[in-house]
Formats: C-alpha cells, sequence, structure tokens
C-alpha cells in the first residue's frame, strides 16, 4: 500500500503493443496516468 504523496513503487505492464514498459521509463520525463478497467465482456 502506498500512501497519498508518497512515490509510486516501480512496476512494469504491457503496453497495448504488448511490450514491457515500466513506470521508471517516465520518471522525471512526463506525467504518468494509469487507467485500469476489467476486461470487455466480464462481470468485473
Amino acid at each position: 500500500m502506498v500512501d497519498v504523496g508518497q512515490p509510486a513503487p516501480n512496476f512494469t505492464l504491457k503496453s497495448h503493443e504488448n511490450q514491457d514498459v515500466s513506470l521508471s521509463d517516465f520518471k522525471g520525463e512526463k506525467w504518468v496516468v494509469l487507467h485500469i478497467f476489467p476486461a470487455a465482456f466480464t462481470g468485473g
């Protein structure tokens, strides 16, 4: 768990082009917005 105001831990996810993208790739360069949604046609 991360408290408000604390730096986010580094993590790696797959992009829409199936390439690994890490949060640290953007450190000091850009704003990062993380949007998570359940897979289409699921009950989630």
